[in-house]
């Protein structure tokens, strides 16, 4: 198969517009430029979100905060969960049998939390207190 038969389909491309080329381009003196000014200049180059002087949007907006990365660990009342108090072994599927667990870890937290320390096997669980 030769390649010298190759060429774009119809209507996909267009004539280039020569600017800078005399009067009668239509494109010449200025080169579509308009008169003088920034933009008029070679070399100009706009920043992004420039408003003209105007206090671009971005700065305008009110900062929206920071969300950390680390997933803190899920507090659970052991004084709304009488059923946690009366457990042999607390493990992350006891819990999750008396408590909906959406965390991948879970913190004790009550003035009963620090009588539990003894009955808790699973890793992922703490309490508060020492």
């Amino acid at each position: 198969m030769a390649l010298n038969n190759l060429k774009p389909a119809v209507g996909s491309t267009h004539k280039t517009k020569r600017v800078g080329r005399g009067p009668a381009s239509g494109y010449g003196k200025t080169a579509g430029r308009g008169q003088k000014g920034q933009k008029a200049r070679s070399g100009y180059k706009q920043k992004r979100g420039f408003e003209g002087g105007q206090t671009p949007l971005q700065r305008r907006l009110p900062k929206v905060g920071f969300r950390s990365k680390v997933e803190k660990p899920q507090a659970i009342n052991v004084d709304r969960f009488t059923q946690i108090l009366e457990l042999d072994e607390i493990t992350m599927e006891s819990l999750g049998k008396i408590v909906k667990i959406k965390a991948k870890a879970v913190k004790l937290i009550g003035t009963k939390a620090k009588e539990l320390k003894d009955k808790i096997k699973d890793a992922n669980i703490t309490t508060s207190g020492k």
